[in-house]
Order: C-alpha cells, then structure tokens, then sequence
C-alpha cells in the first residue's frame, strides 16, 4: 500500500469516473485502474462498485477511503511542518472567502500582506460556506474567510471586524429622504435578495425580520430573489435598473460600480443589523506565521470603515 494509491482512491471516490480521476492525478486511466485493483487485492476487499457510467464506492470502500483522506491529509501535514521549519512565509498560502466576502476584501487586504511578506504569494478563490467547508477540512484551501457563526471540528475560528448592513437605493427611491431606516420601512417596498445557498440572504432575513412573511404573505414586503449564481453586484444592477432596494453589507455597498447620483446607501437605525467576519483554519496547520500575517493584512487594510 502506497500513499500514491491512496491519493488514487480517494479521487476516484470524488470524481466517481476513472477517466475523470486519472486526469486529475495526471496518470493514464489503464495506470489508475491497475493500481486500484491492485489496492483491492492487497485488502482482499472490493472497495467500488463500477458500471458502465459510474463508479461508487461500497459502504466498506467508504470508510476506508474516509481513512485514506485522514491519511494524507496527516501526509501534507508533515510536508508543510518541515517546510514551515525552514521558513512560514515563503511558500504560497491557500485562501478562500464567500463570495460576499472576497470581492470587496482582496483588493484592500492583498497590497498590504505583498508588503508585510512580499516572498508569500497568495492563492486565493471564492466559494459557498459549505464547499470552503470541506476544501479546509481537506487540505485543499489553508484558511478561509467567513461569516459567524461558524463552527467546524478542529478548526480554529476567529472574529476579525464587525459590518453593519445598509439599505442601496435609486436616489430618486422614496426611502432616500430618510436619514435612517428601521426595519418596518421596508414594508410595501420591493427588496431584491441573493438566491437560496448564499449564507447572507439568512443574515437578512434574520436581522430583518419582517422580510421572512413576505415569502409566504406578499401583502407586506415583496421580496424577490435574483438568479443562482447571482452577486451582490448582480443586486446593484438591478436595483439601478428600476427593479427595487436591497440590503448589503458595507464593504460591497461602498465599492463603486455607478456614479453617485445614481444609487445611495442609508443606514438602518439603531441597533443597526451586521454581521461579524472571521477568519478560519485547521488547528493542525503549522504556519502559525502566515496565519499571523494575514490577520495582520486584514486588519490593516479597514475594510469595515
């Protein structure tokens, strides 16, 4: 048994396709094949189950493949305790943030960790809470970006800064006269939110309560979700286009996309709904230093002012 085998099975469990987990282990598929029967002769065990179309692992394939991950992740562990001897912040660090998140913090936060670790180079992607989730848990990404609450096994959470939401608007829109908006103002008005997934469109309707009859009563406030895979800047579309308000955390209703004559933002009144970002990574990570700087990066930059 091999650590090459067991990166073979654990990607064909994912990919559930022998073509599919080949390529992304850059060996022919014949290659892969033997080298998974061969696997399964060494335990005396079948640990897929394959057809025509699809390969699935059987319920015994299932957890050894389970321990197959635990293995390698254990196996990068090392790698990088090695590497973080020599020096935390010279290889590439492996960031992820929601998508309400990373497009209105990594233009502030990315110029100031190029000046405190100019030799660290940052990879960085975008994500639903969920999919960040298990790409931390697997080694795959090094930290991510999150809103609270967010909890995980071995996984250390920490809040970075606080977002007040506020309420974007035409200028011409009735609301804009008011200085302040309470959460009943919103009443007969249409708000635009994002699509089911997106863990801020629960954020709204949380902070927001009168926002949650509108899905099942339409005689207060008309809600409308926008399209899978929409964004918030999808949102300041839409709401310039005539088609309604909507809510955003700070940071994305401050970016500019339109003159300002165009689209306003008003505060909500006293005690004003927010959400509380934080900064999340594998316990077991040993580059406490890159993590440090980060953190260090983020809060320079004020992102939240």
């Amino acid at each position: 048994m091999t650590l090459t085998e067991l990166r073979y099975i654990v990607t064909l469990a994912q990919e559930q396709h022998f073509g599919r987990a080949a390529e992304r282990c850059f060996v022919s598929q014949p290659t892969l094949s033997i080298a998974v029967k061969k696997l399964e002769d060494e335990l005396g065990v079948a640990l897929f189950e394959r057809s025509k179309s699809r390969v699935q692992s059987t319920p015994l394939g299932e957890q050894i493949i389970a321990q197959a991950q635990q293995v390698l992740e254990q196996t990068a562990a090392i790698k990088e305790m090695a590497s973080a001897g020599k020096d935390q912040l010279s290889s590439p660090l492996n960031v992820g943030a929601i998508f309400t998140i990373g497009p209105f913090l990594f233009p502030h936060f990315i110029p100031q960790l190029q000046e405190l670790a100019p030799s660290m180079s940052l990879y960085v992607e975008e994500g639903y809470t969920a999919t960040l989730r298990q790409r931390l848990r697997k080694g795959e990404l090094d930290a991510i970006l999150v809103a609270l609450p967010f909890t995980e096994p071995d996984v250390v959470t920490q809040p970075l800064y606080d977002e007040p939401f506020v309420v974007l608007m035409e200028r011409s829109h009735p609301l804009a006269s008011q200085r302040a908006i309470a959460p009943e103002d919103l009443d007969g008005h249409d708000v635009l939110l994002l699509g089911d997934g997106h863990c801020f469109r629960d954020q709204v309707l949380e902070a927001v309560p009168n926002l949650q009859p509108s899905l099942e009563n339409h005689s207060q406030t008309h809600t409308r979700t926008a399209a899978e895979g929409s964004s918030l800047d999808t949102l300041k579309h839409m709401v310039a286009s005539g088609l309604g308000i909507t809510i955003l955390p700070m940071s994305a209703a401050v970016a500019p996309l339109y003159a300002p004559n165009v689209l306003v933002t008003r505060p909500f009144a006293d005690p004003s709904p927010q959400r509380t970002v934080a900064l999340a990574w594998r316990a077991s990570f040993p580059r406490h230093k890159a993590i440090d700087v980060l953190r260090q990066a983020i809060n320079q930059c004020q992102i939240n002012h």
